[in-house]
């Protein structure tokens, strides 16, 4: 039997080292030595009239021991528009490895009158990948040479210094490639605002940020004997929900298992369901934990093509107090209210799956192959780790070499 293949080579080409300039995205010096606002335990005073809302997703990958494993989550082509603000190297990026990908934090901000605020959010374990508008500041500032976040760095966070919300502001928001699901989370009512920067001034409906961490997620899911889900909460508080979805091809399935304290064991759904079923489903759920019904609307929008698309996957509410932990949010005068609504996402490789990716490789269908993007690596993995069969797990190996590959070339020619 081959040995497994080295990834060393993919991080070598594609782990490279972050600089100062490259981490903070901005080429504003004044910006970049402003002085923050005291974001310490003291009190703060509070804007009556402002609230603060936020959404976002976790994303992981379950492995055999329903845990979630290390992945690239940053391979494959991007899905926002450029005039986001973003590593300058992508190398580092696509050699960018964690347990969980935190994709799309929206803060929506809402003011019935004119007020400036500074925000940060700090980020355990993690590092900032994307953001807008413009940050102040985006963090560490040091180097990070190896192409994972296993080795001990500061935790990463975003501060916008000054943030102006107007409410009668003329939106000018920048917007091209007009199918891009980023826009969907415009369409709410929160108050539009602005950040100056020598570029010019910035405008958003939001404060966007992504990024990604090593932090273990709150919950793991392996598959049993009998083809059952079995779901563990690892944290303190409960799961305020879980959905159990699963699609293949046209064909439509979900089961959702609602709030769980400790253990829950989830039957597989029946293909039943609807896209648009769960869609409101899901809305609701994101409601009753206290978003806006349009901001629920929005995110369910913004994650549709990708929450339901080809395969299975666990997806929850993390708990409140989980996301403070991991992601705290500290906004200067502080908010009347803040709430804080985010939904994890746990693939998992089924049977259904494995099959789905051997055919494709039988059949050299790349297509399929493509559907699974960024998560074909961990699948291979996954494979190789069950599979006896010495014919086949040379096949596999085969598969990740090419995976890695395209990668690579990718990466030299910088898309």
């Amino acid at each position: 039997m081959p040995g497994k293949p080295l990834l060393l080579p993919l991080y070598a080409l594609l782990a490279l080292a972050i600089s100062p300039d490259t981490l903070g995205g901005s080429e504003d010096p004044p910006l970049l030595n402003a002085q923050p606002h005291t974001l310490s335990a003291e009190a703060h005073p509070v804007y009556s009239s402002l609230t603060a809302h936020e959404w976002g997703t976790f994303t992981s990958i379950a492995g055999r021991d329903g845990q979630a494993v290390e992945w690239s989550p940053l391979t494959g082509s991007t899905d926002l528009p450029a005039f986001v603000e973003r590593f300058r190297n992508a190398g580092f990026k696509r050699g960018l490895r964690g347990t969980v990908r935190m994709e799309t934090p929206v803060i929506y901000l809402y003011d019935s009158r004119e007020e400036t605020v500074s925000v940060k959010v700090a980020f355990s374990k993690g590092v900032i990948t994307e953001w807008y508008p413009r940050a102040s500041r985006v963090e560490p500032a040091a180097n990070i040479f190896d192409g994972s976040l296993y080795q001990q760095h500061p935790d990463g966070s975003i501060a916008w210094d000054s943030v102006t919300l107007s409410p009668i502001l003329r939106e000018e928001f920048p917007r091209e490639n007009l199918d891009n699901h980023y826009y969907a989370a415009r369409m709410t009512s929160s108050t539009p605002l602005r950040v100056k920067t020598r570029a010019g001034e910035q405008q958003e409906k939001f404060l966007f940020y992504r990024g990604v961490s090593t932090f273990s997620v709150p919950i793991s899911a392996k598959l049993t004997t009998i083809g059952k889900l079995l779901v563990e909460n690892r944290s303190k508080e409960e799961i305020p929900n879980t959905v159990l979805f699963e699609r293949r091809g046209q064909r439509v399935g979900y089961r959702i298992g609602g709030a769980m304290g400790k253990d829950a064991i989830l039957d597989p759904p029946e293909f039943t369901g609807t896209i648009d079923d769960l869609g409101r489903d899901l809305e609701g759920m994101l409601v009753a934990q206290g978003l806006y019904q349009e901001e629920a609307h929005a995110m369910v929008e913004t994650w549709r093509d990708s929450w339901f698309e080809q395969g299975s996957r666990l997806l929850y509410i993390v708990p409140a107090a989980f996301v403070d932990g991991v992601l705290p949010l500290s906004i200067n005068p502080a908010p009347a209210q803040t709430v804080r609504v985010f939904v994890g996402r746990l693939e998992i490789v089924t049977p259904a799956t494995e099959k789905a990716v051997q055919r494709a490789l039988v059949t050299h269908d790349s297509a399929t192959l493509k559907i699974f993007g960024r998560f074909l690596e961990p699948i291979l993995e996954t494979m190789i780790q069950k599979e006896s069969n010495s014919a086949r797990v040379q096949q596999f190996y085969q598969a990740l070499n090419s995976y890695y590959s395209s990668e690579i070339a990718q990466n030299v020619r910088g898309d």
